[in-house]
């Protein structure tokens, strides 16, 4: 079953740049990764501190391995001095494919 992910990750203002650094080039690695279906990168258009994921999985075991991946230790490794807030994790459940 497919797993979907969105992530928020709020920069703490002096950080911003840096943060939108690290994050850019996780992008392209994460894409390569066994199971992902689509991994997308946004801006909040009204605060331009929070960055936001839309990520798809082929199966949770994916995306367990995906948290495990060297790319993500710049973000990991830093979190404290980059965010402004722990970072917030929504998993969802797609319903609008699904028949009675």
């Amino acid at each position: 079953m497919t797993v979907t992910i969105i992530g928020t990750v709020t920069a703490r203002p002096e950080c911003r740049a840096e943060l939108e650094a690290i994050l850019s080039r996780q992008v392209e690695p994460i894409r390569r990764e066994a199971g992902c279906i689509n991994y997308d990168f946004h801006v909040d258009a009204a605060d331009d501190c929070v960055f936001v994921f839309y990520e798809n999985w082929r199966s949770q075991e994916d995306l367990d391995r995906h948290m495990t991946t060297p790319h993500l230790v710049p973000l990991i490794s830093q979190m404290d001095r980059l965010l402004a807030k722990p970072v917030e994790i929504r998993h969802l459940r797609m319903i609008s494919n699904l028949t009675d």
